[in-house]
């Protein structure tokens, strides 16, 4: 629907959530912008009941195909039904234990539904300290913010950081780590740096626009939210930012997906 501002599609779409420290007045989610950690055979999410059906009845033919499994929980996922993008992936894991790529895929899909230490436990099977993905490690920070525990979280986005230095998806993570902790200055000096990047997308714009907002410079967020935007969807943003950012409860952006380690293509 064009009211569905572009804030609300990407804000709400990343692959987690993090949840705003209860000293910005309760704020609920924000969600991150982790990095697609998907297979290569993914499908393009422009049709995902299609997906399902075509990457459903693949994947019930043979278990063991690992792209299709993947192809099918992916589909799930766009599609909102994240639970049962888990149990797919539980099952094909079970069916074709070991591969990388499934466990990868596995762990987004739990962080998506929630379920953050089994989604960290599972993406650290994913990858080896021989052999690490920055994305992964991202999505891992990630599932450490939901549990609170910051500074790990940190670690793994320094990590991230190594393997990729300047990566923006990462690094809008790590300044949505700062803003859980009521560090907003960190957060807003992390997320500009993100956000200069050729490579970032509108997510990372709308929350260092959040940021901004939560700082108290509401015309300055204004400006950044509704940037580049055709006139209808900057208006409908700036209201859904105004919505966020005059809540009693604090901003309450619900995920509708997993978590961003790049981006899902």
């Amino acid at each position: 629907m064009r009211r569905q501002s572009i804030l609300t599609r990407h804000l709400a779409s990343a692959a987690l959530v993090a949840v705003l420290a209860a000293g910005l007045g309760g704020c609920q989610t924000m969600s991150d912008v982790t990095g697609s950690i998907a297979s290569r055979s993914d499908p393009v999410p422009d049709d995902p009941r299609r997906n399902i059906e075509v990457y459903g009845e693949r994947y019930r033919k043979n278990p063991k195909d690992v792209d299709a499994a993947i192809a099918y929980g992916q589909a799930l996922r766009v599609s909102g039904q994240r639970s049962q993008a888990c149990a797919v992936l539980e099952q094909a894991t079970l069916a074709t234990p070991g591969n990388k790529l499934l466990l990868a895929a596995y762990g987004r899909a739990l962080a998506d539904n929630g379920n953050s230490q089994a989604a960290f436990d599972v993406l650290s099977r994913a990858h080896s300290p021989d052999n690490p993905d920055w994305r992964i490690l991202s999505v891992q920070g990630t599932t450490l913010d939901k549990l609170n525990r910051h500074e790990e979280a940190r670690r793994y986005y320094a990590s991230a950081l190594r393997l990729a230095p300047d990566e923006p998806s990462v690094l809008s993570n790590l300044g949505l780590s700062y803003m859980l902790t009521k560090e907003l200055p960190k957060a807003e000096e992390t997320l500009r740096q993100a956000y200069a990047s050729a490579r970032a997308d509108t997510r990372i714009r709308q929350n260092l626009a959040l940021v901004v907002g939560l700082q108290g410079r509401f015309a300055e967020a204004e400006t950044i939210v509704k940037a580049d935007l055709p006139a209808d969807e900057a208006a409908a943003n700036v209201a859904y930012l105004r919505d966020m950012l005059s809540r009693k409860d604090g901003p309450r952006i619900s995920s509708r997906a997993a978590p961003v380690v790049a981006k899902d293509d």
